[in-house]
C-alpha cells in the first residue's frame, strides 16, 4: 500500500520556523501543501489505485482532494488514522462541519467529537496503528490502497518519520515497529 503524509499545513509551516504551537485548530494545508497533494496523486496516476482512506482532518482532506479525478478510486474517512492529538492543529472539526466543506465526503458514521479528547499518549497511538495494520493485511486489496494520515499515526505504524508531502510504499504485512522516535 502507498502512505502520504498530508502536504504542509500552516501549523507545520509556523511551527517548523518557531518550533512552538501556533494555536491554528484544524489547519488548512498552505500553497505549498496543495503542490505536494497535486504532486503526489500525479505519481499514483497509473498505480491502478482503487482506494483511499483518509483521516476527517482537514489538511488530510485537502490534500486527498486530487485523488478523486483518478479513475475507479474510492475515499473512505476514518477516524482511527487521526493524528494522535499532541497540539492544538490536532483539535477537529465537527462532522456538520466538515460535511459543509466536503459534501463528497461521507462523515455520519464519525461521533461529534473524534479526535481525541486531550493529548493522547503513545501507547494508544500504536494500539491504533496496530489494529488498522492487521485490519489492511487482512484485506485483498491492500496494494492498491493510499492512506492519507499524520505524522505520528505513519511513525507508529512504520517506524518512519515521514515528512509533509512524503510518500512511501509500506507493506501492512510487516512487523509492528519497535523503537519510536517521538519528536516531530
Amino acid at each position: 500500500m502507498f502512505l502520504l503524509r498530508h502536504g504542509q499545513s500552516y501549523f507545520n509551516l509556523h511551527f517548523t520556523e518557531t518550533r512552538r504551537d501556533p494555536g491554528i485548530e484544524d489547519p488548512e494545508l498552505t500553497p505549498l501543501g496543495h503542490e505536494q497533494a497535486r504532486r503526489a496523486a500525479e505519481k499514483l496516476r497509473d498505480t491502478g489505485l482503487t482506494r483511499v482512506i483518509v483521516s476527517p482532518y482537514t489538511r488530510a482532506l485537502q490534500t486527498a482532494q486530487p485523488f478523486l479525478a483518478l479513475p475507479g478510486v474510492s475515499v473512505e474517512v476514518m477516524q482511527e488514522v487521526r493524528e494522535r492529538t499532541a497540539f492544538v492543529c490536532d483539535i477537529g472539526s465537527y462532522p456538520e462541519a466538515l460535511a459543509e466543506r466536503f459534501p463528497q465526503h461521507e462523515f455520519g458514521h464519525l461521533p461529534a467529537q473524534w479526535w481525541h479528547d486531550g493529548e493522547e499518549d503513545e501507547e494508544q497511538t500504536r494500539r491504533r496503528a496496530d489494529a488498522f495494520r492487521a485490519a489492511m493485511a487482512a484485506r485483498a486489496d491492500h496494494g492498491t490502497t493510499l492512506l492519507v494520515s499524520h505524522w505520528g499515526f505513519l511513525l507508529a505504524l512504520t517506524g518512519v518519520s515521514v515528512m509533509n508531502g512524503e510518500m512511501i510504499e509500506y507493506d501492512p504485512r510487516a512487523e509492528a515497529p519497535e523503537q519510536l522516535v517521538w519528536r516531530p
